[in-house]
């Protein structure tokens, strides 16, 4: 309802209700909603973004907790710090344990579940939180690539390469020379796929640390 993509159709709808004897096909929750905390959206009642992300992330937990909050971010530009006054207001709710140790690792620039898988790998691994849809100019100033994620700082990118990008040619081109030019404009940028992620990850943390290294960073790895 709020806009968010990649929600498994299979997936459950969730209810706020005082009846817990759900039918099939529904989950319903008892918790207490207060003032403020419950919008209107073609003509249903629902609970705000705010109260959504601090719903998803006391009950879900890990990647699957940061993927569907990113998710959610993108789609309604809540921020983390907008969850504070909540955690304030419910400081016996279940699960704040669970998200506060989610919301430090969210970020609504994910623009797909695996930009959010990549990034989580690599703050969970210990490298610095990188931040996310980095703009590089060419040379003259103008907009020439958005790098998924990385470190402005150190010029070094990290972005994740989708079926798209093989199996369209214009993409393809694009790919080509985008990746072809990033080192002249001083970026390195280190590019991944599924198959890295889930079956090579330690490939994806040697060539981003070593890259970091190379250009300064201090070791936190």
């Amino acid at each position: 309802m709020h806009g968010a993509k990649w929600i498994d159709a299979s997936e459950p709808a969730e209810l706020a209700h005082t009846n817990r004897r759900a039918p099939a096909g529904l989950v319903v929750h008892t918790d207490t909603l207060l003032p403020g905390e419950v919008a209107r959206r073609a003509g249903m009642r629902l609970t705000t973004p705010e109260r959504t992300v601090f719903d998803l992330g006391r009950r879900l937990k890990g990647v699957a907790a940061v993927q569907r909050i990113d998710a959610l971010m993108n789609a309604t530009q809540v921020k983390a710090e907008d969850i504070e006054p909540l955690i304030a207001a419910h400081p016996r709710a279940w699960g704040l344990g669970k998200l506060c140790t989610t919301l430090p690792l969210v970020d609504g620039g994910a623009e797909s579940p695996y930009e959010s898988l990549t990034r989580y790998l690599l703050v969970q691994r210990g490298f610095p939180k990188p931040e996310t849809q980095i703009v590089v100019l060419d040379e003259h100033g103008e907009i020439f690539a958005v790098l998924d994620m990385g470190w402005r700082e150190y010029q070094v990118g990290v972005d994740f390469d989708g079926a798209h990008h093989w199996t369209d040619p214009r993409q393809r081109r694009r790919d080509i020379e985008r990746y072809g030019y990033l080192p002249e404009l001083g970026w390195i940028d280190v590019r991944v796929n599924a198959g890295i992620l889930h079956n090579r990850v330690e490939w994806l943390y040697d060539r981003v640390g070593a890259a970091l290294i190379s250009r300064g960073c201090p070791k936190t790895w």
